[in-house]
């Protein structure tokens, strides 16, 4: 055996214990860890030909790296839709390290992991409100390879619908799929399945300040296609603002046309934990399809997402996906096995961490998470709105705030203002554009946002607006 791998094998608990000591130093610092960094990469690492083990390698990357390493789990950082770990969750992530199991099956021997998996699916089922027979679940890396299995399974149905085989012969036609607001990694799945990121029907929507699909609109679409298969892509709450699409009226739409129902549900469908905001996602258990995040609102570690697919849809699944072509694998058909259900041949145990947090706190936790981001995102709304230099671009739906500088003309002025307030480190915002107008957007789906961080981002906001001339004007 190596003499490195030894000795760090010999003295493994020291090395996990330094880790461990690491880690809560971090995680007790988080707080007031900056949430941007400007790494200054100033040598070149080496490959080395004799190894330094693995103490010497923590320390070194401590001493290098550990200015780049920003707060994105912490309660400021709100650019993208960005969660933390939980406590829980981190255990689970740890010990799926530790275990390294490769997630598969669930019968006869070797790993059989794959039943930790199924437990924790059922158990997002019922946070989801949705039924456990119905839907067949498994964990990928994110929204995107979550839209791309449930619209590979889709663009099989549409293959059969037109009498054509599309996982064996491959694409010979146009695809018919429709969205209003689809998000990128969505568009993204498209590509990636050969269906075109701009081969879509644009869909209008509602007319006023909103992004939620026009269903009369989408009615004439579906009319001019006279009675050919589609695809739909709805969004339980958009990128930008958490619009929802009408669910229940889809669902009318759905028994008169003949289309496969996908809903991008990545950090919206957490308004399932909401006693006060579930209504949001009534008959979504109608769809086909739904694409969960879990580092997201979950606030478990990256990475970590769900695909939800309609259990009829099973057979179209396995052969979108099944390894056929490798004898030791067996029939696809005679056990269960992830490998005949999704991209991924090789697969860590994703599910873990979410088990972990689950179980530690159960549906009244979440519904808390939840509940509480969305409190304070209408909080900071209406200071943002109650302010003579901002104002909201759209209402505030969910967790989202979309807003723009009141009495500035230029886009530059915005950006501006954004990179000067991510330079604090105090807060991490990300630019977006709505309605042809330049704006700024956060999203609060940390569990450990409280209303002091909302009172020092405010605070900030008012302190580099108030430098600015046409602030000074109102």
């Amino acid at each position: 055996m190596n003499k490195q791998l030894k000795e760090d094998l010999e003295n493994l608990e020291v090395i996990l214990n330094t880790v461990k000591a690491k880690s809560i130093e971090y995680l007790e610092e988080l707080n007031d860890t900056k949430t941007s960094s400007i790494f200054k990469n100033t040598t070149q690492d080496k490959l080395p030909q004799i190894g330094i083990g693995a103490i010497e390698a923590l320390n070194k990357f401590h001493k290098k790296y550990k200015e780049l390493i920003v707060s994105s789990s912490g309660p400021r950082f709100w650019g993208y839709v960005t969660g933390g770990s939980t406590p829980a969750s981190i255990v689970g992530d740890w010990l799926a390290s530790i275990y390294d199991q490769n997630t598969q099956g669930i019968n006869g021997f070797g790993d059989i992991s794959a039943n930790i998996e199924l437990q924790t699916i059922n158990m997002m089922l019922d946070l989801f409100h949705l039924q456990e027979g119905d839907f067949l679940g498994g964990f990928v890396t994110g929204a995107t390879m979550s839209s791309f299995t449930c619209l590979a399974v889709a663009r099989q149905w549409y293959g059969k619908e037109i009498e054509m085989d599309i996982a064996k012969n491959g694409m010979k036609n146009n695809f018919n799929v429709l969205s209003a607001t689809p998000h990128s990694s969505a568009i993204k799945a498209l590509s990636m399945l050969g269906m075109g990121s701009t081969n879509f029907i644009k869909v209008n929507t509602i007319k006023g300040n909103g992004e939620a699909i026009c269903l009369d609109d989408l009615e004439e679409k579906l009319k001019v296609l006279n009675g050919e298969p589609a695809i739909i892509i709805s969004s339980a709450g958009t990128v930008n603002t958490v619009d929802f699409d009408d669910f229940i009226g889809i669902e009318q739409l759905k028994r008169q046309y003949k289309f496969w129902w996908h809903i991008d549900a990545a950090f919206g469908g957490f308004a399932a934990c909401s006693e006060e905001y579930q209504y949001l996602i009534l008959n979504w258990d109608k769809s086909d399809s739904v694409t969960i995040d879990c580092h997201k609102w979950m606030n478990v570690p990256y990475e970590s997402a769900i695909f939800f697919i309609k259990k009829k849809y099973s057979f179209l699944q396995t052969e979108t996906f099944q390894n056929s072509n490798a004898p030791y694998l067996g029939n696809p058909f005679d056990n269960f096995n992830y490998l005949n259900l999704l991209p991924e041949n090789s697969r860590r145990l994703k599910a873990l961490p979410v088990w972990f947090t689950l179980q530690a706190y159960g549906k009244e936790g979440y519904a808390e998470i939840v509940d509480n981001c969305i409190s304070l995102a209408k909080d900071l709304g209406h200071r943002i709105n109650s302010h003579a230099s901002f104002k909201l671009l759209a209402p505030i739906r969910l967790n989202n705030i979309c807003f723009t500088l009141n009495n500035f003309d230029k886009d530059e002025e915005v950006q501006n203002f954004l990179m000067e307030l991510n330079q604090t480190g105090k807060v991490f915002m990300t630019p977006t554009r709505y309605s042809g107008v330049q704006g700024i957007r956060c999203s609060l789906v940390n569990w450990r946002t409280t209303k002091k961080d909302i009172d020092l981002v405010f605070s900030e906001m008012e302190r580099i607006i108030q430098k600015k001339p046409a602030a000074n004007n109102t």
